[in-house]
């Protein structure tokens, strides 16, 4: 099934409607002033109207850009899960029909579903889901939050050399694991941070809960002048694992895997100096306002009573409509003028000639770098395909997902870290973090390199595995995609 992304919507990428309407009401206000002062001027020469739009939208986007509280992303730290934790798939399956509450053809599926995921032989799975059968109370919940937080936490610090004390805002994001003390209160007490520091905790936001992350950290430090913001990211996989038949729910024990990720940002000006990336841009758009992509992803109850997520069939048409709503939106945003003109003008010739394909614009003509996200190779593949993206654009995503898996929130981050251990992000260079999440929700970060990335994968889950990749990577029907 396509994703439906070549055939963007009738509204143009230029027109911004607000802008529109001022414009208008200024053009009408002009011809009321002749009028009245009967001056002998004809009516505003219409083939003034559309050179002034423009005029005026490239006004509004200077003055969109020159941002005078930039927000900086000083760096980032991804967890790498101990060797015990590795879970070969023969393990796997082996694990797997031992646990009685699975059928032969539940594992059978599961099985397949492995052969074909895109994963590697080394992704990990916490200690709780490796005892038979997997242990997911609340105790081993905590352990697992303790096991993937706090090493990022104390990672991330040591790279700043910040202590605490230093951080004002405190952002933690986990789906499915929402316990009562917080877990951003548990990392508050764990660090002993300041009495007063702002900290907010983001669950069921899905995979896109990373992204959203830092466009709330972002927004808050719009208000909070000369302020250190810390986004943990994670996903707690005790309280996820499907006991149970139905296949849709058993995909998540396939291809969900342990991962998290800690990001510092901040608007101090002297920032500039040190920080790897400026946050250019931050867009939110959902559709949990249409039933076919609130439901394409839900959690609920099977015919047992056993909770699981179930991935609809419809999921990739539904992503699909999420995104071409949102890139169209955000393509007014970051799109030079010349392709915001070839597609108005393919508008116009669709209407005329109804053979004509409306142009995609060519997002690669600003962005040099794409994190995508890692939910699957079919998706990585057709958002890649709807966006005019070529294998290289892929490979962070796909080799991101061969090595760790499906990471949920945090997996932008180790796609990040693997182009940046590649030497591939430049100084100048532009990286699109594009989240995608239950609801349907997305969320776009633009991010533009501020400085040579010499650190390189020392400090990173990549640093023993780099030089291996980009490896081949086989499909279900048995050719090969290789890079």
């Amino acid at each position: 099934m396509n994703i439906p992304l070549s055939t963007m919507p009738s509204t143009p990428f230029l027109l911004s409607f607000p802008l529109l309407f001022a414009f208008l009401l200024i053009t009408l206000s002009v011809e009321a002033l002749f009028i009245l002062q009967k001056w002998r001027h004809p009516v505003f020469p219409f083939p003034f109207l559309l050179p002034s739009y423009f005029l005026l939208s490239a006004i509004k986007t200077y003055l969109w850009n020159s941002n005078p509280n930039p927000v900086y992303l000083v760096d980032f730290s991804c967890f790498e899960p101990p060797s015990t934790c590795k879970v070969p798939f023969s393990v796997f399956i082996q694990h797997a029909s031992m646990i009685e509450s699975f059928d032969d053809e539940s594992v059978e599926f599961m099985a397949k579903t492995l052969t074909s995921s895109g994963l590697s032989q080394e992704t990990y799975l916490p200690p709780a889901l490796h005892c038979i059968p997997p242990k997911t109370h609340h105790r081993e919940a905590i352990i697992e939050a303790q096991m993937v937080l706090f090493p990022v936490m104390d990672d991330l610090l040591s790279k700043t050399k910040l202590s605490p004390q230093d951080i004002d805002i405190l952002i933690v994001n986990c789906s499915g694991f929402c316990p009562s003390p917080s877990l951003s209160s548990f990392i508050i007490n764990k660090y002993s941070m300041r009495s007063d520091i702002k900290s907010y905790n983001l669950s069921g936001m899905g995979c896109s809960a990373g992204a959203i992350g830092v466009d709330l950290a972002r927004n808050l430090l719009k208000t909070y002048k000369n302020s250190n913001a810390i986004v943990l990211s994670t996903e707690i996989l005790s309280t996820g694992w499907y006991s149970g038949h139905e296949k849709p729910k058993l995909l998540l024990n396939c291809v969900f895997r342990m991962g998290s990720a800690g990001i510092l940002l901040t608007n101090k000006k002297n920032a500039k100096n040190t920080s790897k990336y400026k946050l250019l841009h931050s867009l939110r758009t959902q559709r949990a306002f249409d039933d076919k992509a609130y439901f394409s992803a839900f959690r609920e109850e099977d015919s047992s009573g056993k909770l699981g997520v179930t991935f609809k069939k419809d999921l990739l048409q539904a992503v699909g409509e999420t995104i071409r709503s949102h890139i169209t939106i955000l393509g007014s945003e970051i799109l030079p003028f010349s392709e915001k003109i070839r597609y108005v003008f393919s508008i116009i010739r669709k209407k005329i000639i109804k053979s004509e394909e409306i142009y995609m614009p060519n997002f690669k003509s600003v962005v040099q770098h794409f994190c995508l996200p890692t939910s699957g190779r079919p998706l990585i593949k057709e958002v890649a395909k709807g966006l005019k993206l070529n294998a290289r654009d892929m490979e962070p995503a796909l080799m991101t997902l061969h090595r760790f898996g499906n990471q949920s929130s945090s997996s932008w981050w180790y796609e990040l870290g693997y182009m940046e251990g590649k030497r591939r992000v430049k100084q100048g260079d532009k990286v699109w973090v594009l989240g995608l999440g239950t609801g349907l929700k997305c969320c776009s970060l633009v991010l533009e390199c501020l400085r040579p990335i010499v650190d390189g994968p020392e400090r990173s889950p990549w640093s023993d595995c780099i030089q291996r990749y980009p490896v081949e990577v086989v499909e279900q029907q048995g050719d090969a995609h290789k890079f």
